[in-house]
């Protein structure tokens, strides 16, 4: 596992040891960060719910994000993403939330306020969350008008108008591997 592109490029990334993570192969987020490409410009504080290795916020940051949120409650998990962060050699870009995805980061967001422009959900394929994820988050205010949500699940999803205020915009098969992609269109009126 490596990082695709951007500042880090080529540089190698830990894996989370054992079965309970599943990583993002390169081929799969070299093809997430092709569809994301347009929107990362403008995205300046990028969440990765469920962080796992830290790949996805790594390399959103290696691409140009100015910084990420990570949360991760598996402790094998952390330390795995604690040593990916250290490659870098730029821990400011970087803040780790430890233990409950939730609970962590609305205790940050409360210090904070700050919104995100970007988010990468990727629960285990097992619990996929993305509805109820989408929802809190919306209901938290901890999204930015035109925040761009990249989903990754085992399944095809069906997003239609399933939740107010996200833009469904495409979905592929990689592999495996579903990704989906909205926009948070909170602030618009129609």
């Amino acid at each position: 596992m490596r990082v695709v592109g951007g500042n880090y490029r080529s540089r190698p990334l830990k894996a989370v040891p054992g079965m309970n993570t599943r990583p993002t192969t390169d081929k799969v987020k070299e093809s997430m960060f092709n569809v994301l490409s347009p929107y990362l410009s403008s995205c300046h504080l990028c969440l990765d719910f469920y962080a796992g290795s830290g790949a996805l916020a790594i390399e959103a940051v290696s691409r140009g994000v100015d910084q990420a949120v990570l949360c991760e409650q598996n402790h094998i998990a952390l330390k795995t993403i604690e040593a990916n962060l250290l490659m870098t050699q730029e821990l400011s870009k970087f803040h780790l939330l430890k233990g409950n995805n939730r609970q962590a980061l609305k205790r940050w967001f409360n210090d904070t306020s700050k919104v995100f422009d970007l988010v990468f959900l990727d629960p285990p394929y097992k619990k996929g969350r993305y509805l109820e994820d989408l929802r809190w988050l919306k209901k938290e205010s901890m999204l930015a008008d035109q925040a761009v949500i990249l989903c990754e699940s085992d399944q095809e999803h069906q997003w239609d108008s399933e939740v107010d205020d996200f833009e469904w915009v495409k979905s592929k098969k990689y592999g495996q591997s579903y990704l989906s992609l909205l926009i948070y269109r909170g602030d618009e009126v129609e």
